[in-house]
């Protein structure tokens, strides 16, 4: 028995306007609206919607045996909500047929595994906590953002309480070794590793559609002759991609749709294969060999590295500020505050910015707002600016608080004590009025006592008179 796992990052950012520098300290809202709404609806037509359909169409199809993950941002959750709702209605579908797996990541797609492990673990337990609230799910599956993944941050996810985790199969960590098998953290044997087949990943997510490829056109058919051409072996098979492969990297009219819709059939048919998610798999299949990862990889670009985010100068100088900010940003209460730093670290901010042409230049270009790599930068330092002007603000406020609290706590205590003395001195006269109504009623008491005694005396002396 051998295993298919196909995994679907989902994810959108809230992009920046254009932010000019005479808008620090006078522009608090960062978000281009019109942009955001219109490549959300756009992509929900041409990918999410029809996409879902169409899984939803093979699970139904072969129940039980077709079946699928997800990781979806928990920013792209927060645009469904506010500009394609039936996406998500239609990804709470997908959850009730108990044949989806959803994963765990950080909630604002983020860098924080490379900066803050305070900041990550923040935002990992929100996105979990958004999981279990929307799709009654509790993910025990994590990728972070664009399969970064090291030791350190295998370390920091197991610590999370995660059973596996997913990440690239990059050559330069693999060496001889194959990416079809489960393997597990050199630092953290117990965290398992499933890592991506970039080969016939990328047949799909990239070159599906490339009339100068050798291979074109890619039809079901040809695929599973490839599948079925793998070392018998040989485990699983982890097809990892974006989920906006499907109509929007690839459209409709390449036959991405026809292709997906055919493969399960010939899968079925003509291999040993299943379709599993990644919990299945990682409960099937015994890892086989620890992985160490000094380094972190990723699977962006050619090179599986950092670079498409933290590759030059300015990605740097961005990440750097923009985490410099957060001590600050945690001793102040301010939802707006909190919303503006979640959303300012989404990594899409720094991947505009980068530089690298040639082979991965049309990827870094796809749906970009900017015009080029230093357009992005200025514009989101002037955001982060002005982002940090609000912090100086609300921590100078915050400064002033504690710095004049003796003093109005001094006042406090003097208002109490006074309120204080003023109750006493009402107990004081209270207490005096109660006593006085005794005495008083004490000697009445008394008087009376003694008349009635003089009277019984004198009536017993007449009649000893008498006698």
């Amino acid at each position: 028995m051998r295993a298919i796992i196909f995994y679907f990052q989902v994810h959108q950012p809230f992009r920046l306007k254009q932010y000019r520098f005479f808008e620090i300290g006078y522009d608090h809202y960062y978000y281009d609206d019109f942009a955001n709404r219109s490549v959300m609806q756009k992509v929900a037509q041409k990918c999410y919607l029809p996409m879902n359909d169409l899984l939803l169409e093979l699970i139904e199809k072969y129940p039980g045996k077709f079946k699928v993950s997800f990781s979806i941002s928990g920013v792209a959750i927060d645009q469904f909500k506010l500009y394609a709702p039936e996406v998500l209605d239609s990804f709470k579908k997908l959850a009730q047929t108990g044949q989806v797996e959803f994963l765990d990541e950080t909630y604002a797609h983020s860098l924080a595994s490379l900066k803050s492990p305070r900041e990550f673990e923040r935002q990992v337990r929100m996105h979990n906590q958004l999981m279990r609230e929307l799709f009654n799910y509790n993910p025990k599956v994590f990728r972070n953002t664009e399969l970064i993944y090291s030791d350190d941050i295998a370390k920091m996810v197991y610590k999370l309480g995660y059973k596996a985790i997913l990440t690239e199969g990059a050559k330069h960590v693999l060496g001889w070794r194959s990416p079809n098998f489960v393997y597990y953290s050199g630092v953290e044997p117990k965290l398992k590793l499933l890592l991506k087949n970039y080969q016939l990943s990328d047949d799909i997510a990239f070159r599906f559609s490339n009339r100068f490829w050798d291979q074109w056109p890619l039809t079901a058919e040809k695929y599973v002759a490839w599948l079925n051409a793998i070392d018998k072996k040989h485990e699983v098979i982890n097809l990892f991609m974006d989920y906006e492969t499907f109509g929007e990297h690839q459209w409709a009219e390449t036959g991405i749709f026809d292709f997906m819709r055919a493969l399960p059939e010939y899968v079925f048919k003509y291999t040993d294969f299943q379709f599993m998610t990644p919990s299945e798999a990682i409960n099937t299949f015994q890892p086989v060999a620890p992985i160490n990862v000094p380094n972190p990889i990723s699977w962006a670009d050619e090179a599986r590295d950092l670079t498409a985010w933290l590759g030059n100068e300015m990605q740097n100088e961005a990440f750097d500020k923009i985490y410099s900010l957060e001590d600050k940003v945690y001793q102040i209460d301010d939802q707006q505050i909190w919303k503006d730093w979640l959303y300012l670290q989404t990594s899409d901010h720094f991947y505009y910015m980068c530089t690298k042409f040639f082979a991965d230049g049309d990827v870094h270009m796809y749906f970009n707002p900017y015009k080029n790599p230093y357009d992005a930068f200025v514009n989101y330092m002037n955001v982060v600016s002005d982002f940090e002007l609000r912090l100086k603000q609300k921590y100078t406020e915050l400064g002033d608080l504690i710095a004049n609290s003796p003093e109005q706590i001094k006042a406090l205590i003097d208002k109490y004590q006074q309120e204080i003395k003023k109750l006493q001195q009402k107990l004081k006269e209270l207490t005096q009025k109660t006593a006085g109504k005794s005495t008083s009623t004490r000697s009445k008491s008394t008087k009376t006592t003694r008349s009635k005694n003089a009277k019984t005396t004198r009536s017993r002396n007449t009649k000893a008179k008498g006698k």
